[in-house]
């Protein structure tokens, strides 16, 4: 059997968890984080509202890829797909027909600009854009508007999301965010 440290569990077989085996597992295990509810904040008032918190934080740690006058672009910290952007206005506002004009206008020009830097950066297939209204219709923090913005690819649903429910990402967060925000220059 092979030495592992002492602090490292082994699996009954001798092997130690997330080693290559003949099944080739996909070891995900920062999912149950998002399938546990655990990071889902229990006050999401303004105090507490994980959109409202992130600005007041450094951008690399919070995330964030870029800072507008009313709104700003931030990664999903659970994504659907790599460079998974939301675009969220700074105001604690629950419903898309809360925002201002000036909301409405930073809110799309942020999700363009999203999309084209995305393109440069990762080269989509295509995009899904949405804004989830209500915890009913799937908003994880219903308390803050926040519009997604999806890239997609060309067989990017396979069997994970089916069968494991998981997707495989393939770029750390932190390494997403750096090249989003190092592509987003202002023309």
């Amino acid at each position: 059997m092979p030495e592992f440290p002492a602090d490292v569990v082994v699996e009954s077989d001798g092997e130690r968890p997330g080693a290559p085996d003949a099944f080739q597992r996909l070891w995900t295990p920062h999912r149950m984080v998002y399938i546990g509810g655990e990071n889902k904040p229990a006050d999401d008032t303004a105090g507490q509202c994980p959109f409202c918190l992130a600005p007041q934080r450094d951008d690399a740690d919070a995330l964030i890829v870029r800072r507008g006058r009313v709104a700003y672009v931030v990664l999903n910290l659970y994504p659907y797909s790599p460079g998974h952007l939301l675009i969220c206005p700074y105001r604690h506002i629950s419903d898309y027909t809360e925002v201002t004009d000036a909301e409405l206008h930073e809110i799309a020009a942020l999700t363009r600009r999203a999309m084209t830097v995305i393109r440069s950066v990762s080269k989509p297939a295509g995009f899904n854009l949405g804004i989830n209204q209500g915890e009913v219709a799937g908003a994880g923090i219903a308390a803050h508007l926040h519009q997604h913005v999806v890239p997609r690819w060309l067989g990017d649903a396979n069997f994970l999301p089916v069968v494991a429910q998981t997707k495989a990402l393939p770029q750390l967060l932190a390494d997403t965010r750096a090249l989003l925000a190092d592509a987003w220059r202002d023309d």
